[in-house]
C-alpha cells in the first residue's frame, strides 16, 4: 500500500515478560520484507555493548541506535538524564521526518517509568503523547517495555501485555547469549 493510502498504527509492547523488544524485532524483519524503511531507537540499552538483533538487522539495512547508558543502577542520574533528554530529541526527529515506515521506540515505557529520579523534564509524557498524536500519517510508530502509562496505553492501536508465566532467572540461570543479547 502507498504511503500516501496508509494510516499508520501506533502499538504498545508491554508487561513483565520477555519478549517485548523480540516481538518489535520479528516486526521489523516483515516491514523490511515488505519493502518497508525502519528505524529502531532504544532507549535504555548502551553503545558498549553488543546485541545480536542489531548485528542481524544491521544485515538486512535496519538501523538500530543505543540511545541509553544501560541499567539505570549503573551510572549517575545525570547522565541517564542527559541520554534521555538526547534520545528524546533524536526520536521526535526520526519520526516527524516522514523518512521511515515504521519506527520502534524499544524500552521508552521503562524510561518514561523511571522513578528512581526525574525523567518528565527531559522526556516529557505529554510530549510523547503529542508525538503519537501528530506523527506522519503513514508512520506506524511501535513503543515497548515495561511499565506503559496508561495514556500512552489508550492512544495506541494496539497493546499488547507480555506476561511471565515462567523464567529462568527465578532458577538462578543469568542472561543467555542469543536470548536476552
Amino acid at each position: 500500500m502507498a504511503r500516501a493510502k496508509r494510516k499508520g498504527l501506533t502499538l504498545v509492547y508491554t508487561g513483565d515478560g520477555k519478549g517485548k523488544t523480540t516481538a518489535a524485532v520479528g516486526l521489523t524483519v516483515r516491514a523490511v520484507g515488505q519493502g518497508m524503511n525502519v528505524k529502531i531507537l532504544q532507549f535504555i540499552k548502551s553503545k558498549k555493548r553488543s546485541y545480536g538483533e542489531m548485528k542481524a538487522l544491521e544485515k538486512l539495512g535496519v538501523e538500530m541506535v543505543q540511545l541509553g547508558e544501560g541499567f539505570t543502577w549503573l551510572k549517575t542520574p545525570d547522565v541517564h538524564r542527559e541520554a534521555l533528554k538526547s534520545g528524546w530529541a533524536e526520536a521526535k526527529e526520526t519520526v516527524m521526518s516522514g523518512e521511515y515506515d515504521v519506527v520502534v521506540l524499544d524500552e521508552i515505557n521503562n524510561a518514561l517509568a523511571i522513578d528512581t529520579f526525574p525523567v518528565d523534564d527531559v522526556l516529557p509524557l505529554e510530549e510523547v503523547q503529542e508525538l503519537i498524536r501528530h506523527k506522519p500519517e503513514h508512520v506506524h510508530l511501535v513503543l515497548t517495555g515495561r511499565s506503559a502509562k496508561e495514556e500512552i496505553k489508550e492512544l495506541a492501536d494496539l497493546v499488547s501485555n507480555v506476561h511471565v508465566e515462567k523464567h529462568y532467572y527465578d532458577e538462578g540461570v543469568p542472561a543467555v547469549r542469543g536470548i536476552e543479547y
